[in-house]
């Protein structure tokens, strides 16, 4: 009895450890990649590149949790993750490469404050894939939190006339735009896939498993990142891009780690809270924590602050709290349910 609550409680806490590592993820990482370019970064392959690029980040929390299990038994494996389920994390890790290039291009051409509104979108994509895919239900609640948040994306397209960064057409403007409302949908597309994954894998989930999962997702979207770098070109031009940075050359290279540590943070957290949460969960953590990425935009690079991405704002905080009590409501009932069921046998 004990061993199971001991268990219960460990499973709480990296559940929590996982939201914060998301939240912490997804919160900042736009940030640094948008301060990429703001000072001279150009290249779109290279931000892509290092969404996933910090995938050898995972290497050494890997090795540590060997070293443990070793000293427990012997004969443990050195890698859990099966054939097949690498298969699935790599296919997976496809999806995540496009989205993260098109966030990238969309980074570039609009302000983060702007894109961290339209990612927010992502729960309601989220929301129709775990429906198809897992089949995850749709309370009241959750379709109300989705309308408003898809309705929050559409105030903004409607009224971009003075949203634009200087130097950028309204053509860069607009493609900047669906390209960033595309990765919302890929990256949407990615948390119940790999929820499928772990159901469709025959063998045991664990934390070490869930790591080995995420090393073969950035894996794959690095390399795939790594192909369109070598087939454009775009590679040439890192030399004279960290000469010209606008911060200097050892900010240059600060800008690129911080970031590459900041999505794998992302990455990390979201496979991590999948695991022990749900990919509709992973969704609401990473929309709720969209609006402090937009304050953050606002009082450090000074972006505008429209009237609608005040509107915006505020349908997308109350879809979060439509979404959040709906969910409660329904984990009550669900609770209420189970309790009746334990006592039946003793009435009877």
């Amino acid at each position: 009895m004990e061993s199971t609550e001991a268990s219960r409680n460990m499973k709480k806490f990296l559940l929590i450890l996982n939201c914060i590592t998301l939240a912490v993820g997804i919160s900042c990482g736009p940030l640094v990649m948008r301060l990429y370019y703001l000072h001279g970064g150009k290249s779109i392959w290279l931000s892509s590149w290092l969404e996933t690029g910090g995938w050898p980040i995972m290497i050494v929390p890997l090795v540590v949790a060997y070293i443990r299990r070793r000293a427990v038994d012997r004969t443990s494996k050195v890698f859990f993750i099966s054939p097949m389920t690498a298969l699935y994390a790599a296919l997976i890790g496809l999806v995540a490469g496009a989205g993260d290039y098109c966030y990238a291009y969309g980074v570039k051409h609009i302000p983060v404050s702007t894109s961290s509104l339209i990612l927010a979108t992502q729960l309601a994509f989220t929301a129709l894939f775990a429906f198809l895919l897992v089949k995850q239900k749709f309370t009241a609640y959750s379709v109300n939190a989705v309308a408003l948040l898809t309705f929050g994306a559409i105030v903004l397209a409607l009224h971009v006339s003075n949203d634009k960064p200087k130097g950028e057409s309204s053509m860069q403007y607009y493609l900047g735009f669906f390209f960033t409302l595309a990765s919302s949908a890929l990256f949407a597309a990615m948390l119940p896939l790999i929820e499928l994954a772990y159901k469709k894998a025959k063998q045991n989930i664990n934390y070490s498993l869930v790591m080995e999962f995420q090393m073969v997702l950035s894996l794959s979207a690095t390399a795939m990142c790594t192909v369109g770098m070598l087939a454009s070109g775009d590679y040439k031009t890192y030399a004279q891009e960290m000469q010209e940075y606008k911060l200097g050359n050892a900010m240059f290279f600060v800008v690129l780690i911080s970031g590459a540590i900041l999505w794998q943070c992302f990455y990390l957290g979201a496979v991590g809270v999948i695991h022990y949460g749900s990919s509709l969960l992973s969704g609401v953590i990473i929309a709720v924590a969209l609006p402090f990425t937009e304050l953050m935009a606002i009082l450090f690079y000074h972006e505008k602050f429209q009237v609608e991405k005040g509107v915006s704002l505020v349908l997308s905080l109350w879809g979060f709290l439509s979404y959040f009590y709906g969910e409660n409501k329904e984990t009550k009932k669900q609770k209420k349910r189970q309790l009746r069921l334990q006592d039946c046998p003793a009435n009877v």
